[in-house]
Order: C-alpha cells, then sequence, then structure tokens
C-alpha cells in the first residue's frame, strides 16, 4: 500500500506511450550475459531467469519518456507470479543464493541503471547491493554500478527532466540481456563513469566490507569536461575471500 501510495503521489504511469520506430539519436546502449560459470547454482535457475527477463523486456520494450515523466520498473513490470509465466529463478538472500518466482529481474535493473548514468535521464530511486557475493573475475564495470530490485520495496525509478523525448528499447537476444535508450533530439554530452575510492576492509575475524565511490565525467561533445558528478557510495559486505581476488577489485 506505501509503494502504491508513492507511485500516485509522484505521478508514476502504469504504463508508458509506445513507440513502434526507433528514435533517431543514440543516447546509451548495454548488453550483459545471462548465463554464468557459477559454481553450485542449478543452470536451471539460469534458463528460467532467462524467461523471466523476457517477459519484464516485453513490459519495458519501446516505452516512451517524455519530459516531466516518470518511470517505475515494478509499476512498469509488475508483480512477478506463476500465474504471469514467470518462473523461479536465481535471487540472493543476506547474501546467499536462494530462488523464488521471477527470479533474477536483478539483471534488468543492473542494466537500466547502468545506461540511464550515462544518460541525460535522472536516477530518483536506486537501491545498491548489501553484499558482495561474487569475485570480480571478468568484471568489466565498477563494483557498485547495478541496482538491486524486490517486488514491490525495491525500486528503479528514472525521471525525465529534459526538453527531450527518450524509448527504451529492451530485449533478451539469445544468450544476452541487451538495452538502449534513444532520444528524438541529438545529444549534447556524454558520459564516463568512474571509481573515485575504493576500500577493503577486515571489520572483523573473517568478516570483510567493501567500500566505493562511483563518480561521473559530464563531457561535450568536443570532449571538454564540464562536470563531475557524485553518483553513488556504496557498501557491501563480502562472501567470499576478498585477498585471493584483491588484484581484480573494482576492474
Amino acid at each position: 500500500m506505501r509503494r502504491e501510495w508513492q507511485w500516485r503521489r509522484a505521478g508514476v504511469e502504469p504504463r508508458l506511450d509506445r513507440a513502434a520506430d526507433d528514435f533517431e539519436h543514440h543516447v546509451a546502449d548495454h548488453r550483459s550475459p545471462i548465463f554464468r560459470e557459477l559454481a553450485g547454482v542449478d543452470r536451471r535457475l539460469q534458463e528460467n531467469k532467462a524467461v523471466n527477463l523476457a517477459i519484464a523486456a516485453e513490459r519495458l520494450d519501446g516505452g516512451v519518456l517524455r519530459p516531466g515523466q516518470r518511470m517505475s520498473f515494478w509499476r512498469l513490470v509488475g508483480r512477478p507470479s506463476y500465474r504471469r509465466g514467470f518462473k523461479d529463478g536465481l535471487v540472493l538472500r543476506q547474501g546467499q543464493v536462494d530462488e523464488a518466482v521471477g527470479g533474477g529481474m536483478c539483471q534488468m535493473t543492473n542494466l537500466l541503471y547502468w545506461m540511464t548514468v550515462h544518460s541525460p535521464l535522472s536516477v530518483v530511486e536506486r537501491w545498491r547491493h548489501t553484499y558482495d557475493v561474487f569475485p570480480d573475475n571478468g568484471r568489466t564495470q565498477p563494483f557498485g554500478s547495478g541496482a538491486t530490485c524486490s517486488w514491490p520495496v525495491l525500486d528503479l525509478q528514472i525521471e525525465n527532466r529534459t526538453d527531450a523525448t527518450f524509448r527504451l528499447s529492451l530485449a533478451v537476444d539469445g544468450t544476452d540481456l541487451v538495452g538502449a535508450w534513444t532520444s528524438d533530439r541529438p545529444p549534447s554530452n556524454t558520459y564516463q563513469v568512474y571509481e573515485a575510492a575504493h576500500l577493503m576492509t577486515n571489520d572483523l575475524p573473517g568478516v570483510f566490507t567493501r567500500r566505493n565511490v562511483l563518480r561521473r565525467r559530464v563531457l561535450d561533445l568536443a570532449g571538454n569536461e564540464v562536470d563531475d558528478e557524485l553518483l553513488a557510495v556504496n557498501e557491501g559486505r563480502l562472501m567470499y575471500q576478498p585477498f585471493l581476488e584483491a588484484g581484480g577489485a573494482g576492474r
């Protein structure tokens, strides 16, 4: 009820207008692999995750965010349920791998968040992961550069505070989740997300915490820096032995 009240108070619509054609101007895009080799994780959960992501992508793909509009991930996707076709997928509970209906949706919010911080759109609600579950092997983005979600409490909300209109594209493409923001106006800036600080601490015997700060450089089209903004301050408890992986931290 509190979430429904927040959606109504913020003017979040239960659906966005759809645009069949891509907008002309590319703003940001990203793809992430759906399947990963994770020790002790049933492959079935990742296959089910692909189904869940495809259902969510169908709800979001083609949505148009006009000036002044705010979108909510959960308001648009709706509650995951077996009746709606969602399957049991991978979820994390207190840093431990588990399964639940609709599991794997965090991959969608991670991708949406990463694309949005490379655009002029504003992230107005984002929840960070409180556990760092997997080591940095193969990491291509800084620690803490995603957004977790859990129906309906942990939401991802994005607002268009510009004069342009943006279209969201999302799809499950073979083994990857792919997305893009396009616009009806050419971009005036590009963005570089970087890790400004990083620290791992041994707080108690066997208890390690990872902290970092993410910032964003705003560049004009000539490549000149016009701003440097704080994006997020992250903190997460490590669920693996950190110093075995410390050489890859943050990469």
